[in-house]
């Protein structure tokens, strides 16, 4: 599926959402490589808000750069074969926890235009990030941790913490854990 194709199909949760998608189908048409970090003004990212099991805890990363708790995610690297293969190296690199992607959440999970603040050796653009929701298991690695839902991160975390409650019921339903399967 092409960057394009992604963008026309996914189906914003708000008119915020909805106006970053449509901003985003722009940019990926006017931009030379939309996913390459070399482009100054915007390029795409992936990300992933990683949820534990229980869907009770969320994985947040320490930002060095931006100060923040933030979810997983980066740059596209020339070698990903797709955006959630992005999202998922990154969560993996960023957290070292088993992950997959949620088994009934939508992919792209999220739609998002943020701004990064200009740096001495970088001046200031939009990340075009988009979103999978992914579910993790084990220890986080240093500068990761998880959290119980709502207890940390800023207002982005706290949007798709809202977003992501929806899923919020046990991945395998309590009658299975107990072993009783209903007929």
């Amino acid at each position: 599926m092409t960057l394009e194709q992604l963008l026309r199909a996914h189906v914003a949760s708000d008119d915020r959402e909805e106006a970053d998608r449509i901003a985003m189908l722009r940019l990926a048409a006017e931009l030379e490589d939309p996913t390459s970090r070399d482009q100054a003004r915007a390029h795409f990212t992936a990300s992933a808000f990683v949820i534990d099991a229980e869907c009770a805890r969320v994985c947040l990363v320490e930002h060095a750069k931006l100060g923040r708790l933030l979810q997983p995610g980066g740059h596209i690297e020339p070698t990903d074969e797709s955006l959630e293969a992005a999202a998922l190296r990154e969560a993996a690199e960023e957290t070292s926890l088993e992950l997959d992607f949620h088994p009934v959440a939508p992919r792209p999970f999220d739609l998002d235009i943020h701004q990064i603040p200009g740096r001495p050796d970088e001046p200031a653009h939009f990340h075009l990030d988009v979103r999978y929701l992914l579910v993790g298991s084990g220890d986080p690695c240093a500068g990761a941790a998880w959290y119980a839902f709502g207890e940390a991160g800023d207002g982005s975390v706290a949007r798709l913490s809202a977003k992501a409650a929806v899923y919020r019921m046990p991945l395998y339903g309590e009658e299975t854990r107990r072993g009783d399967h209903p007929d």
